[in-house]
């Protein structure tokens, strides 16, 4: 798979910066469920990382090496769907493939979200 120059080189604001290191401390119980599965190349020996700024844009969690983005949604999102689908097409832009879990789906089948990471990922 061809590198994707994504986040390399990209400028951030500082205000932007900060935000993402507040959500990273403020995980919700579902982000954080997930961050333990995937942080130091747990699974399958993927890379992600969380509150990854792309293109102005916070994502949860980002594999460059797959070209993946997984957006955890939680209530909040039910009013902003509109607002989700202009996010994840300007990411798909990029060449981006973007996966959309509930937060109930990480709480309560972690396995099977595991199956839909590894199958957009390729392992």
């Amino acid at each position: 798979m061809p590198p994707r120059n994504v986040v390399r080189g990209q400028m951030i604001t500082s205000t932007k910066l900060q935000r993402a290191k507040t959500l990273r401390s403020q995980a919700t119980p579902a982000e954080a469920v997930l961050w333990r599965a995937l942080r130091r190349n747990q699974l399958d020996g993927l890379h992600f990382r969380r509150q990854q700024v792309i293109d102005g844009f916070i994502v949860d969690f980002y594999c460059h090496a797959a070209g993946l983005v997984i957006e955890l949604d939680g209530p909040i999102h039910e009013g902003q769907q509109d607002h989700d689908q202009a996010r994840d097409e300007v990411l798909r832009q990029h060449q981006l493939t973007v996966l959309r879990l509930n937060n109930e789906e990480v709480l309560n089948d972690l396995a099977g979200c595991f199956a839909r990471i590894r199958a957009l990922c390729g392992t």
